[in-house]
This record gives structure tokens, C-alpha cells and sequence, in this order.
């Protein structure tokens, strides 16, 4: 039987607290229930497995970050969109490691719970949306989606390994890459003979 008051959310936000401060690859079902005061099996009720919290962690992480890049890129276009977006990116990620850690993993989500949740596809629109404002069209939107998406996952994830290790501070190379990123977007490079979608 389900313990009163424990819910799936609950278990979620508790597995989230963890993983940012453990990190994702080292929470446990059992460090969860120890978090929340509880057996291990009382979990069961809630969440499936590890991998389901997981998943579920990945759905709230991307809620989370959708939405502050969403508070951050309202009214806003053009290089003030971009760095709008890319400030919120990194501000969460720095925040929340563990959680981040989850949106940019492969984890097999349950697709009910991915079909319920709007934060992926709210996070598509704002990039898609973002990305449009630089007169871009497919398939050049879905490169230049996957040209911000490792560029700004490759510099926290440097940053957060402690890799960037010159005099330079990263905040000034940070402002520099996205400047560089505007330039290219407003002159994005023509399609070379061959190139298709």
C-alpha cells in the first residue's frame, strides 16, 4: 500500500534534490527512500524503477529549464533572443547539475508520461522560434538547433569538469562564443552542391 502523502512528484522532486547534489549516475532507489523517510518498496507504488525515475527526473529538469528560457527570451530577438537563451541554458545548468545531467542523457522515458509533458516540446518551439527570428528554414534551422545545442552542452559540461583551466575567464570567452554564434546566424552559409534534407 502507497504511504499517505508520498506521491510520484514527491519521489521525482526528491531524486532530482540528489541527483544535483550527488549527481544523476549515483542516485539510488535507496538513497531516495532514506531522502524521504521511507522503505525502499514504498517507492514502488509511485515510480517503476530507477530508469523510470530517471525519466521522470528528465521530464521535470526539462519543465524547469524550458521555462526559465522562456521567462528570459520573452519580447526579445535577434542577439539579445540568443543570449537570453543561452545565459538561461548555462544559469541552469550551473544550478542544477544533476537535473541538466538528465536532458542531455538517453533515457528511456515512458511515453505516456512524454506525451503529458510540455517542457520538450515548449523547449523545440522556443528554439525553433528563436532560430526563426534569424530568417533560417529547414533544414538549416535543425543544424543550427544542433550547432547551439553542442555548442552551449559542450561548454558547461567543459566548464563543470573544470576544463577550461587558462588565465581567460570563462564568463569573457562565454560572451565571445556567442557573439560568434550571432554573426554566423545572420550570415548563415548557402547550402553546397550535394547538400540535401
Amino acid at each position: 500500500m502507497a504511504r499517505a502523502g508520498l506521491t510520484a512528484e514527491r519521489v521525482t522532486v526528491a531524486g532530482a534534490e540528489l541527483a544535483d547534489e550527488v549527481g544523476l549516475d549515483r542516485v539510488s532507489m535507496a538513497q531516495v527512500a532514506r531522502r524521504l523517510g521511507v522503505k525502499d518498496a514504498s517507492l514502488y507504488a509511485h515510480v517503476r524503477s530507477l530508469e523510470d525515475l530517471r525519466g521522470r527526473i528528465a521530464l521535470l529538469a526539462a519543465d524547469e529549464k524550458t521555462l526559465r528560457i522562456a521567462q528570459a527570451t520573452a519580447g526579445r530577438a535577434g542577439r539579445d533572443a540568443l543570449v537570453a537563451f543561452a545565459d538561461a541554458w548555462r544559469e541552469y545548468a550551473h544550478e542544477h547539475p544533476g537535473r541538466y545531467a538528465a536532458t542531455q542523457t538517453a533515457i528511456r522515458i515512458d511515453p505516456e508520461l512524454a506525451a503529458q509533458a510540455a517542457g520538450p516540446r515548449r523547449a523545440v518551439e522556443l528554439t525553433y522560434g528563436m532560430l526563426r527570428g534569424y530568417g533560417l528554414a529547414e533544414p538549416d534551422l535543425t543544424d543550427a538547433v544542433r550547432l547551439l545545442r553542442s555548442t552551449f552542452h559542450g561548454f558547461v559540461a567543459l566548464e563543470a569538469a573544470g576544463g577550461f583551466a587558462h588565465a581567460r575567464s570563462p564568463e569573457e570567452s562565454w560572451g565571445r562564443a556567442l557573439d560568434a554564434l550571432h554573426v554566423l546566424l545572420e550570415h548563415w552559409p548557402p547550402h553546397r552542391d550535394g547538400d540535401s534534407s
